[in-house]
Order: C-alpha cells, then structure tokens, then sequence
C-alpha cells in the first residue's frame, strides 16, 4: 500500500524472518533507489542505496557483496575454500599444541567473541559449535530433542587461545561465530559505503538492520515484531545507527507441543527461556549483534543493568510473560 503526502511517497515494507519493519521515505525526482538482494550467513541479506550516480552505486553493491561473501567465507564452519583458512580450518585441521596463522578479520572476530565471554561471565560462549551443531540436526529432522547426555559429551572446555594477532592455538573444534559474523559484515559494509560516499543506505540482513541517512533526511521508522503476532509493537526512529533483535520465534522446530529455538544457552545447553526477544540500539552492528544474542542469553533485569552502564546503547525486551521492558533510553527513539 503507498500513501501519497505532497511529493513524499511513504513506503512501508516487512521483510521476512527478520523481526523488523522498515518504512523509508523516498522524494521524487532526487535519488534513485538501487538494491540488491544477496543469501550469505543463512540469512537474505537486502542493501538499498540512494544515489544520483547508478554507476557508482552499483560499484558500491558490488563492494558490500565483497564483504558479505568474504565474511561468510570466513565464519563458515561447515565448508572449507581454496586459498583461506576459516572456522571450518580450525574445528577439522587440529594439531595438538601447534599454532595455525589466520586471517587478520578471522583473528579479530574470534578476539572479539573471547571479550565478551568475559564481560558476559560466559554467557555468550563461542566455543559451543558443536552443541550447536547438535541442535541443528535435531531442527533439520523435526524430531526429537537431544539429551543432556549427548549435549554434555559434545560440550568443549577448551581454552581457546590466540597469539601475536595472527595465529590461534590448533586444537579447538567446536568454534562458532554465529553471534558475530553477520554484524561484523554490516559494520564493515556501511563503513565501506560511507568511504564510497554512499551515505544514504539501508541493510537488512535478517534481524540486523543498519542505516545511513534517508533519502528525504527523515528518520527510518524500525518496526519491531511482535514475536505473537507477526505486527509491530513498536516503532524505533533512526538514523546513522543500528537495529539488532535476537529472538526464539523464527528459527525453531516443534515437538511434542514444544517449541525449541536456535540460540542455546551454554550453561543449560538447551534453548534459552528468559525472553521471546530483545531488540538493541547501538552506533554499529558489530556491538549489536553481539549485544543481543547476550541479553538473549541472560534475566531481563540482568541485561537491563548492562545495557544502562553502557554508552550509546538501548534495548526494548518483549518478555516470555509477554510484559515489555525498556532501558531508561529507549523511548526517545519510540513514535
């Protein structure tokens, strides 16, 4: 449905599987809209730009492509590829006490992963690929749930151990970067844009949304989901910013009237149970991404107190008793 204001075409749009809603503005005969629809990380990835020069526009998808195959690449634990070594490199290569040299993006996302174990008291853990791995085999067969004995035997307390900026410790198999790739990628990519001079953009990739400016310098309207119903319960204005949700109500299976989800808590090693979601709001996808799967992870009053002893962040939680609860901050980006 468009609704017509003066010469303001308003747009409203829902992307699936993602938790959001995006209403865009666009002014007749200004900027052009340029987009591209990609599939990297599992997850449909959609890069609109907003230019008066479709040549370098479509230099700059190309680019943000670049970086979204690059990243999955790198993260893939499932796939070797010639000439790189990434997640799956480690998990299946290991030599015992043997250092492996990686890629400088690799190096720094597993570093950043190791930060926010700590910070998080192990909440978020990257070392659970295989319990992960686990779960996705029981997903994929829709039948059955694993026990706690088989999640137990697959649950790895190896240290994982990184040196000089370049190389990690070869013997850790169950590596996973699921929490930080994909914000990785969309950090990387809206700075790219940025240095292209594209600063008027929009990526979704699935539940991580990152904007730039619009094309009518209004804010982008974020609708959040309602994880219930599918609508909107609220509605975030943004700009230059980044809209994260982590969520148990699109990626799960069923059995025996149960549902069970994909983000797995690593001290139970079955599905958390604290929330249905949690949407952030931060200056970049890398923190937000990271962020939410944490808060996802942990008591909502818990995540509450970190989110409100950090800078520039605010979070909206859609609680398991369905009550809403904000950050003293959120409501300033609320309509």
């Amino acid at each position: 449905m468009q609704k017509k204001v003066n010469i303001i075409i308003w747009g409203f749009v829902i992307l699936l599987a993602t938790g959001i809603g995006i209403a865009y503005f666009t002014k007749k005969n200004q900027f052009q809209l340029y987009k591209r629809n990609l599939f990297y990380m599992d997850t449909y990835i959609e890069v609109r730009i907003y230019s008066k020069d479709k040549e370098k526009a479509e230099q700059a998808l190309d680019g943000v492509e670049a970086i979204y195959k690059e990243y999955h690449q790198l993260s893939d634990p499932y796939k070797k590829y010639d000439g790189l070594t990434n997640v799956h490199t480690i998990r299946y290569n290991r030599k015992r006490d043997a250092y492996l040299k990686i890629d400088k993006k690799l190096y720094q996302m597993i570093e950043y992963g190791l930060e926010w174990m700590e910070k998080s008291d192990g909440k978020l853990n990257i070392g659970l690929g295989q319990v992960i791995d686990c779960w996705k085999k029981y997903r994929e067969l829709k039948n059955g749930v694993p026990s706690k004995e088989e999640l137990e035997a697959l649950k790895v307390d190896t240290e994982i151990i990184l040196k000089d900026g370049d190389s990690i410790l070869n013997n850790h198999p169950a590596i996973d970067l699921g929490s930080i790739a994909k914000g990785y990628a969309t950090e990387e990519a809206s700075a790219y844009l940025k240095k292209q001079g594209m600063t008027r953009f929009l990526i979704n990739a699935g539940g991580n949304v990152e904007v730039g400016l619009s094309d009518s310098e209004r804010k982008y309207k974020i609708g959040i989901e309602d994880p219930n119903t599918g609508g909107v319960f609220t509605i975030a204005n943004v700009t230059n910013q980044s809209v994260v949700t982590s969520g148990g109500y699109e990626r799960f299976y069923e059995y025996q009237g149960k549902k069970y989800h994909h983000i797995i808590h690593p001290e139970t090693l079955y599905p958390a149970d604290y929330m249905k979601s949690v949407t952030v709001i931060t200056d970049n996808s890398k923190l937000g991404d990271i962020l939410s799967t944490t808060l996802f992870l942990m008591p909502i009053d818990e995540g509450k107190k970190l989110v409100e002893n950090m800078d520039g962040v605010e979070a909206i939680w859609y609680g398991k008793d369905d009550n809403i609860t904000r950050s003293k901050g959120f409501k300033q980006y609320e309509s």
